[in-house]
């Protein structure tokens, strides 16, 4: 039904820029750029809307997939050649959030043995990916992983109180004076690039045209 009603706006606004955008992502430092270049669209077009949609790259993928988004923002290294894609300059870094008094937030950076002993919450994706695996290599097995997030607003609650460290990109926490929690990167440094994938062979709405044609040229700037 969302997928019909979807078509039918995209039809109706065949001779102007209006409709709705629908774009999928986790969470990231690089969608402050996606957001500016939405921003900028909706203030030249009032009659262009957004449904933003929060989830992992795989439940992402899977939208776009169905045609319940137009486009996903995926944080992870994945084959993209079956989309057409663009990679964003910014990058995301793995670390460690944790509250400020910490014996660990005494470190500048957060090295494998530091996490021995620790109550660990991981991303359900990067366990499903094994991106940790080469970063803490025959560690693994030592390590006390309690759990899975997500997202991680909730994730982050725990650590507030004392019951979990959480591994997840920076600029994601409150990390301001009056918070609570603190951020180390991890050493040896783990990064991710940020692409916004579409699938091929469609005949896209004027509103993700205009998407594409704007985020472009922010990149080129």
């Amino acid at each position: 039904v969302q997928l019909a009603d979807q078509t039918a706006t995209d039809l109706k606004a065949d001779q102007v820029i209006s409709g709705t955008l629908a774009l999928g992502a986790g969470e990231s430092v690089g969608m402050q750029r996606i957001m500016t270049v939405l921003s900028q669209m909706i203030h030249d077009y009032p009659d262009i809307k957004l449904r933003l949609v929060s989830g992992n790259a795989a439940e992402m993928e899977a939208a776009l997939k169905w045609g319940t988004i137009d486009f996903a923002v995926l944080m992870a290294d994945r084959a993209l050649d079956n989309y057409h894609h663009l990679q964003l300059p910014e990058t995301e870094r793995w670390g460690l959030v944790l509250r400020k008094d910490d014996p660990l937030a005494q470190k500048e950076a957060i090295a494998p043995s530091d996490l021995l002993g620790l109550p660990l919450l991981l991303s359900e994706q990067a366990v499903e990916e094994h991106r940790f695996q080469k970063w803490w290599g025959n560690l693994e097995k030592k390590l006390q992983i309690i759990g899975t997030y997500t997202l991680v607003f909730n994730a982050q609650l725990m650590v507030k109180q004392g019951q979990a460290y959480v591994l997840s990109f920076d600029d994601l926490i409150d990390n301001s004076n009056q918070s609570e929690l603190t951020f180390r990167p991890l050493t040896p440094q783990l990064t991710e690039t940020t692409s916004v994938i579409w699938k091929k062979n469609i005949v896209r709405s004027k509103v993700a045209e205009l998407f594409i044609k704007r985020l472009s040229a922010s990149l080129a700037d």
